[in-house]
Protein backbone atom coordinates (compact mmCIF):
# COMPACT_ATOMS: atom_id res chain seq x y z
CA UNK A 1 0.00 0.00 0.00
CA UNK A 2 1.26 3.38 -1.04
CA UNK A 3 1.55 6.16 1.67
CA UNK A 4 -0.92 8.12 0.69
CA UNK A 5 -3.52 5.29 1.27
CA UNK A 6 -3.87 3.96 -2.59
CA UNK A 7 -2.99 0.27 -3.06
CA UNK A 8 -0.10 0.07 -5.53
CA UNK A 9 -0.79 -0.59 -8.86
CA UNK A 10 -4.46 0.03 -9.06
CA UNK A 11 -4.99 4.00 -9.03
CA UNK A 12 -7.78 3.47 -6.65
CA UNK A 13 -8.43 5.10 -3.22
CA UNK A 14 -7.65 2.55 -0.80
CA UNK A 15 -11.27 2.27 2.09
CA UNK A 16 -9.36 1.00 5.11
CA UNK A 17 -12.56 0.41 6.73
CA UNK A 18 -14.21 -1.20 3.20
CA UNK A 19 -11.14 -3.68 3.51
CA UNK A 20 -11.01 -4.68 7.36
CA UNK A 21 -14.93 -4.85 7.12
CA UNK A 22 -14.51 -7.39 3.44
CA UNK A 23 -11.69 -9.39 5.82
CA UNK A 24 -13.95 -9.44 8.90
CA UNK A 25 -16.44 -11.01 6.42
CA UNK A 26 -14.01 -13.87 4.85
CA UNK A 27 -12.97 -14.64 8.59
CA UNK A 28 -16.87 -15.14 9.76
CA UNK A 29 -17.24 -17.40 6.55
CA UNK A 30 -14.51 -19.92 7.17
CA UNK A 31 -16.04 -20.26 10.34
CA UNK A 32 -19.38 -20.36 9.35
CA UNK A 33 -18.57 -23.19 6.95
CA UNK A 34 -17.02 -25.14 8.78
CA UNK A 35 -19.87 -24.60 11.46
CA UNK A 36 -22.18 -25.82 8.49
CA UNK A 37 -20.02 -28.74 7.20
CA UNK A 38 -19.46 -26.69 3.66
CA UNK A 39 -16.25 -28.43 2.19
CA UNK A 40 -17.18 -26.17 -1.24
CA UNK A 41 -17.21 -23.17 1.02
CA UNK A 42 -14.28 -23.76 3.00
CA UNK A 43 -12.40 -24.90 -0.30
CA UNK A 44 -13.32 -21.55 -2.05
CA UNK A 45 -12.36 -19.30 0.94
CA UNK A 46 -8.93 -20.81 0.40
CA UNK A 47 -6.31 -18.67 -2.48
CA UNK A 48 -7.06 -20.75 -5.66
CA UNK A 49 -4.74 -23.25 -7.89
CA UNK A 50 -3.69 -19.81 -9.75
CA UNK A 51 -3.69 -17.50 -7.09
CA UNK A 52 -0.98 -19.71 -4.93
CA UNK A 53 1.02 -22.46 -6.79
CA UNK A 54 -0.41 -26.18 -5.24
CA UNK A 55 2.94 -27.02 -3.48
CA UNK A 56 3.58 -24.50 -0.85
CA UNK A 57 1.34 -21.28 -2.10
CA UNK A 58 -0.95 -21.97 1.14
CA UNK A 59 -0.32 -23.09 4.56
CA UNK A 60 -2.37 -24.34 7.46
CA UNK A 61 -1.15 -25.55 10.95
CA UNK A 62 -3.94 -27.21 13.37
CA UNK A 63 -2.78 -28.07 16.68
CA UNK A 64 -0.96 -31.65 17.04
CA UNK A 65 -0.79 -31.76 13.02
CA UNK A 66 2.21 -31.55 11.12
CA UNK A 67 2.65 -28.26 8.51
CA UNK A 68 -0.16 -28.53 5.74
CA UNK A 69 1.22 -27.31 2.24
CA UNK A 70 -0.87 -26.84 -0.69
CA UNK A 71 -4.45 -26.46 -1.43
CA UNK A 72 -4.66 -30.38 -1.54
CA UNK A 73 -3.54 -31.43 1.99
CA UNK A 74 -5.32 -28.57 3.65
CA UNK A 75 -8.68 -29.31 1.99
CA UNK A 76 -8.06 -32.82 3.05
CA UNK A 77 -7.95 -32.08 6.72
CA UNK A 78 -10.33 -29.96 6.98
CA UNK A 79 -12.44 -32.73 5.41
CA UNK A 80 -11.27 -34.97 7.86
CA UNK A 81 -12.16 -32.87 10.80
CA UNK A 82 -15.77 -32.53 9.29
CA UNK A 83 -16.03 -36.01 8.57
CA UNK A 84 -15.19 -36.76 12.19
CA UNK A 85 -16.94 -34.21 13.77
CA UNK A 86 -20.66 -34.26 14.78
CA UNK A 87 -20.94 -31.14 15.72
CA UNK A 88 -18.60 -27.88 15.81
CA UNK A 89 -19.38 -24.20 16.36
CA UNK A 90 -17.12 -21.39 16.85
CA UNK A 91 -17.11 -18.75 19.24
CA UNK A 92 -14.59 -15.61 18.17
CA UNK A 93 -13.14 -13.46 20.84
CA UNK A 94 -10.52 -10.97 20.87
CA UNK A 95 -10.56 -10.45 16.70
CA UNK A 96 -8.31 -8.17 15.33
CA UNK A 97 -7.25 -7.17 12.00
CA UNK A 98 -4.50 -5.42 10.64
CA UNK A 99 -4.06 -4.30 7.06
CA UNK A 100 -1.07 -4.09 5.02
CA UNK A 101 -1.75 -3.27 1.28
CA UNK A 102 -3.41 -6.59 -0.38
CA UNK A 103 -2.86 -8.64 3.17
CA UNK A 104 -4.49 -8.75 5.79
CA UNK A 105 -3.97 -9.97 9.27
CA UNK A 106 -6.50 -11.76 11.29
CA UNK A 107 -5.80 -12.97 14.88
CA UNK A 108 -8.74 -14.25 17.22
CA UNK A 109 -9.12 -16.50 19.91
CA UNK A 110 -11.65 -19.61 18.73
CA UNK A 111 -13.46 -20.76 21.44
CA UNK A 112 -14.69 -24.20 20.23
CA UNK A 113 -17.59 -26.58 21.10
CA UNK A 114 -17.39 -29.90 19.16
CA UNK A 115 -18.60 -33.64 19.43
CA UNK A 116 -18.24 -36.63 17.87
CA UNK A 117 -20.20 -39.13 16.23
CA UNK A 118 -23.61 -39.53 18.61
CA UNK A 119 -23.80 -42.98 20.31
CA UNK A 120 -27.01 -43.09 20.01
CA UNK A 121 -29.10 -41.64 16.68
CA UNK A 122 -30.67 -38.13 17.76
CA UNK A 123 -28.24 -37.78 20.49
CA UNK A 124 -24.80 -35.45 20.17
CA UNK A 125 -21.87 -37.00 20.98
CA UNK A 126 -19.61 -36.46 23.90
CA UNK A 127 -19.31 -32.35 23.27
CA UNK A 128 -15.46 -31.16 23.89
CA UNK A 129 -14.41 -27.58 24.55
CA UNK A 130 -11.17 -25.98 23.96
CA UNK A 131 -9.85 -22.79 22.82
CA UNK A 132 -7.23 -21.78 19.59
CA UNK A 133 -5.40 -18.60 19.13
CA UNK A 134 -5.76 -18.28 15.60
CA UNK A 135 -3.79 -16.32 13.23
CA UNK A 136 -5.56 -16.18 9.55
CA UNK A 137 -3.78 -14.13 6.99
CA UNK A 138 -5.49 -13.24 3.71
CA UNK A 139 -4.54 -11.94 0.67
CA UNK A 140 -6.57 -9.46 -1.72
CA UNK A 141 -7.58 -11.04 -4.88
CA UNK A 142 -10.04 -10.24 -8.04
CA UNK A 143 -12.43 -12.13 -6.49
CA UNK A 144 -11.70 -10.50 -2.58
CA UNK A 145 -9.93 -11.70 0.20
CA UNK A 146 -8.59 -15.34 0.23
CA UNK A 147 -7.20 -16.73 3.04
CA UNK A 148 -3.45 -18.06 2.71
CA UNK A 149 -2.48 -19.16 5.59
CA UNK A 150 -4.19 -20.52 8.67
CA UNK A 151 -2.23 -21.15 12.13
CA UNK A 152 -4.07 -22.81 15.14
CA UNK A 153 -1.96 -23.03 18.49
CA UNK A 154 -3.85 -24.65 21.58
CA UNK A 155 -4.69 -22.08 24.71
CA UNK A 156 -2.85 -23.35 27.56
CA UNK A 157 -4.73 -22.83 30.58
CA UNK A 158 -3.49 -23.74 34.46
CA UNK A 159 -3.33 -27.36 34.55
CA UNK A 160 -2.27 -28.18 31.37
CA UNK A 161 1.01 -28.30 32.02
CA UNK A 162 1.51 -30.04 35.74
CA UNK A 163 3.17 -33.25 35.70
CA UNK A 164 5.79 -32.23 33.15
CA UNK A 165 8.71 -30.81 33.79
Amino acid sequence: MAGDGRVSGTGREAAPELDREAVLAANRALYEALENGDLEAVESIWLGAGEADDKGGVICVHPGWPVLRGRAQVTRSYMLIMMNTEYIQFFLTDVEVELQGDVALVTCTENILSGGEAEEEGELGPLIGGKVVSTNLFRRTADGWKLWSHHGSPVLTSGDDEGED
